[in-house]
C-alpha cells in the first residue's frame, strides 16, 4: 500500500526520476484526483493521477504551510 503524501499548492517536490530536461524539481499547482505539476527547469506542465504521484514522490524541496497557502488564496475550494 502506498502512503498518501500531504502536499499543498505551491510546494516544491522531487520525484523518483528527473524530467528529460534534466531538472528534478516540480512545483505543485493543482490538487485533487490529479496532481498538477510544473517543471522548475523548462516550465512543462503535467498532471499525475494521485496514486502515481504518491508512488513517485521522493522528498520536499520547499514546503508551503497550510495556513500560508489559505491566506494567499492558493488553496482551491
Amino acid at each position: 500500500m502506498v502512503e498518501i503524501v500531504r502536499i499543498n499548492v505551491g510546494d516544491i517536490v522531487t520525484l523518483k526520476k528527473p524530467h528529460p530536461c534534466g531538472v528534478n524539481e516540480w512545483e505543485v499547482t493543482r490538487l485533487g484526483m490529479e496532481i498538477g505539476l510544473v517543471c522548475r527547469g523548462c516550465g512543462r506542465k503535467v498532471r499525475l493521477v494521485r496514486y502515481d504521484f504518491d508512488r513517485r514522490f521522493r522528498s520536499y524541496v520547499k514546503r508551503v504551510e497550510e495556513q500560508d497557502a489559505s491566506d494567499s488564496g492558493l488553496v482551491e475550494s
